[in-house]
């Protein structure tokens, strides 16, 4: 790849650039392992002793770091490490490479428009009406079916599927395999299932079930999903019944991500991976989510909760609110649960030694 000067990075990042700034560097590196012409990443403390080890003449690290000392010919100091890590790779992704115009081999059909500077790569197959927006980039094998749209700058990878009437908005980047738009897991039986017997019952009906067949609920909404959205390799967001099935603007959605029929995701959402939804569930704005957290259905989470991962969450939760466990409840809470859960053994022991002595009081 094409190199950037120190002082092209530093000034892209908004931050300053001392010693050989005209220095030249093709990609970033961890310290240890880095070339002569490379970036070290050296943004925290514990990497600095690395920077021996490695090749680089520049690294970024983080502001009062005597960066001399080091051995380095130029450096690029930074307030925040972490959040210029967003910057910085963002300067030097190339993405995946999309030639530019329509390949000979994309199927698109003659009522599609497709926005300027689009990128439309081998075996793209795009459907009657749909719309493609400026300067979007579509990588081999993706499929859109018929009247969807998508945004001005998308990106979206390879294997994509993206079912009819889909809207999603600009600067979308959805990864590998991803599902958009399939039809919801909706089911009904002519009376009443076991499943609704137990959940009205809590449980406690033994009742033999009539045996009957499930028919389908079929989804007429759509899948609106708004600006700057990231969905994970492997994720499937299920179109709603009636209703859409939305998620907001700045969410980014994890790997194999599940999102059931009319959930409503707010903005600035982080849904880690294998996060699943039942389906009505509403969230509120800059929820987050720890991986293999399960939301049950016609749950709704206000704004600003954090769950750890593996949290199930079967109630509603107010916003601002931390849990963790299954059932969810406070973090704190649930730390003292399993505190209380460690001393159990402990406890059990000094029980049957107090049964011991009522019972032969003697012995």
């Amino acid at each position: 790849m094409a190199g950037s000067s120190i002082e092209h990075i530093a000034k892209e990042l908004g931050a300053k650039a001392e010693g050989a700034v005209g220095l030249v560097v093709s990609r970033l590196s961890e310290p240890a392992t880095a070339a002569a012409d490379h970036l070290a990443l050296a943004m925290s403390e514990k990497y600095l002793p690395d920077l021996a080890k490695g090749q680089a003449k520049a690294a970024i690290v983080a502001e009062g770091t005597d960066w001399k000392a080091l051995g380095l010919e130029a450096a690029i100091l930074i307030a925040r490490p972490r959040y210029a890590m967003a910057g910085v790779t963002a300067l030097m992704d190339q993405g995946p490479h999309i030639v530019a115009g329509i390949h000979p081999s994309a199927v698109i059909d003659p009522s599609a428009q497709i926005g300027a500077d689009a990128a439309i790569g081998p075996f793209v197959v795009i459907g009657a009406g749909t719309i493609i927006g400026p300067r979007a980039r579509i990588a081999p094998h993706v499929s859109i079916a018929e009247c969807a749209e998508i945004g001005a700058d998308a990106l979206i990878h390879a294997g994509v599927r993206i079912a009819h009437h889909v809207q999603i908005g600009d600067r979308v980047i959805i990864q590998p395999n991803a599902v958009i738009g399939g039809d919801g897991f909706s089911f009904v039986t002519p009376e009443k299932s076991q499943v609704e017997i137990a959940r009205q019952s809590l449980g406690k009906s033994d009742a033999a079930q009539t045996p009957q067949s499930w028919a389908r609920i079929h989804s007429l909404g759509r899948v609106v999903i708004g600006d700057d959205v990231e969905i994970g390799a492997g994720a499937a967001i299920d179109r709603g019944t009636v209703a859409n099935t939305e998620i907001g603007s700045g969410t980014k959605i994890d790997n194999l991500v599940h999102i059931g029929h009319n959930c409503r995701i707010g903005r600035d959402c982080l849904l880690c991976g294998q996060v699943g939804f039942a389906g009505s569930c509403s969230v509120g704005d800059r929820v987050v989510l720890g991986g293999q957290c399960g939301v049950s259905d016609n749950i709704e989470i206000g704004s600003d909760v954090v769950a750890a991962g593996a949290t199930k969450i079967y109630s509603s939760l107010p916003s601002g609110r931390m849990v963790m466990g299954s059932p969810a409840v406070k973090m704190e809470t649930h730390i003292e649960m399993y505190k209380a859960l460690r001393r159990l053994p402990r406890l059990a022991k000094t029980v049957a030694a107090l049964e011991k002595k009522l019972t032969n009081p003697k012995g």
